[in-house]
């Protein structure tokens, strides 16, 4: 069990996942990184989209997340997250009511702030329809 390591995902409403896996990979402002065990010591900032984790018996997981944040310290990965959802979960019409809201919001003249969060409800929404389309891993 020596290329394994602890790893929690915690959304805002509680944790979603705990306990040893293999890899993860996360998508980050960046692109996709992959963490393994030993990882060097890092923050960093993940962002909207899919998430894939192995766990010790080789079976990959993949969930949907939020914006916010990875800490990889002393073979342990913590990750928090505003949301956090398996694909099979996501009602794909609510998802679709969610783009129509998000879509009329980015087109009302609106503050800096209220423009931001209405691009992230629109970013959101879209990331969760596309994985309710594309269940693959």
């Amino acid at each position: 069990m020596a290329d394994t390591y602890f790893f929690r995902i915690i959304a805002s409403n509680g944790v979603f996942f705990e306990g040893k896996i293999k890899s993860v990979i996360l998508p980050t402002i960046d692109g996709q990184i992959e963490l393994l065990a030993h990882h060097e010591e890092m923050i960093i900032a993940v962002d909207i989209g899919s998430l894939k984790f192995r766990t010790p018996d080789d079976e990959w997981h993949r969930v949907i997340v939020g914006v916010g944040t990875a800490q990889v310290a002393n073979n342990r990965c913590t990750i928090l997250v505003d949301t956090c959802e398996r694909p099979e979960d996501i009602d794909r019409v609510r998802a679709e009511a969610a783009l129509e809201r998000a879509k009329e919001q980015m087109r009302q003249r609106k503050s800096l702030v209220e423009y931001k969060m209405s691009k992230l409800s629109l970013a959101r929404a879209l990331n969760r329809l596309r994985e309710t389309h594309d269940r693959s891993i």
